[in-house]
């Protein structure tokens, strides 16, 4: 995996250390520093998969808590119910296709 780049003069000298990064800059220039320019945030796919994940969790343990409470007779506490609907927000809004992206 690359490292990301901050300034020119750390890009200048990293093109100067690793040939591979010079060949994929002479191949492709804009894609090669776009891609070293962007945060980790946007590039690393596990860090997406790992809150859906969290997200979707989240949500199967408010729906299975509040019916295993239910079936006990007690009733459910607000904050499963807070907690099961904020993951199901949050998972619409990273699942859902961005406007811009348009």
């Amino acid at each position: 995996m690359e490292s990301r780049i901050g300034s020119v003069s750390e890009l200048a000298v990293k093109i100067a250390q690793d040939s591979d990064l010079a060949a994929k800059i002479k191949q492709n220039p804009a894609e090669a520093i776009a891609r070293l320019a962007a945060p980790v945030i946007q590039t690393d796919v596990w860090i997406y998969r790992m809150v859906v994940g969290f997200l979707g969790l989240a949500v199967l343990a408010g729906v299975i808590g509040a019916i295993i409470l239910s079936m006990a007779g007690k009733p459910t506490p607000e904050v499963l119910v807070a907690l099961g609907s904020a993951a199901v927000g949050a998972l619409a809004g990273l699942l859902a296709p961005s406007p811009a992206g348009k």
